[in-house]
């Protein structure tokens, strides 16, 4: 137990060691989120680890506090949505484009919608050296929305974290 215990704390500093989250930006009307982290996985690879969003998101940070009922559709057009208990899809996210090396979702999640002129998340993989720079940019704009900066930072910071986690960690920085 002591042995996994310890593995696990490593595991933890060598994820904080290699991966950078940051608010790049912040003020009244903008906030600019950015995530990065090395890992060890092919495009396809993440492409399909970004898809298995029940299994890495919080369900804690869901409606319907289950993460089973989210769902992403990485076509043009489609939902990053979650089926809520009365039957009806919320509608997180839309997906603009996908390509070999990430993809761009006009994503007002949760409580960011209505609030937002711009909410646009832009994941990205691309090949550096032998690894994927895994990287999230995240810019929200409108009326008084640097106000929400960091609740939202925490948020899809955890997410990132989830979802690095999930693709096998980050690769140590050497």
């Amino acid at each position: 137990m002591f042995r996994a215990l310890c593995l696990g704390i490593a595991a933890a500093l060598a994820l904080a060691a290699s991966a950078q989250a940051e608010v790049v930006e912040r003020s009244a009307n903008r906030f600019v989120l950015r995530y990065q982290a090395p890992v060890d996985a092919t495009a396809h690879d993440l492409r399909m680890g970004l898809q298995a969003l029940p299994v890495w998101w919080d369900s804690a940070h869901t409606y319907s506090g289950d993460a089973a009922n989210l769902s992403l559709d990485l076509s043009a057009g489609g939902c990053w949505c979650e089926r809520l208990a009365n039957g009806t899809d919320f509608d997180h996210a839309r997906t603009v484009q996908v390509d070999e090396d990430g993809a761009l979702f006009a994503a007002p999640f949760g409580p960011l919608r209505g609030r937002t002129e711009r909410a646009d998340l832009a994941v990205s993989w691309p090949l550096v050296g032998e690894y994927r720079q895994l990287t999230w940019d995240f810019v929200i704009e409108g009326e008084g929305i640097g106000a929400m900066a960091d609740v939202v930072d925490g948020v899809m910071g955890a997410g990132f974290a989830r979802f690095v986690t999930h693709m096998g960690g980050a690769v140590p920085a050497s």
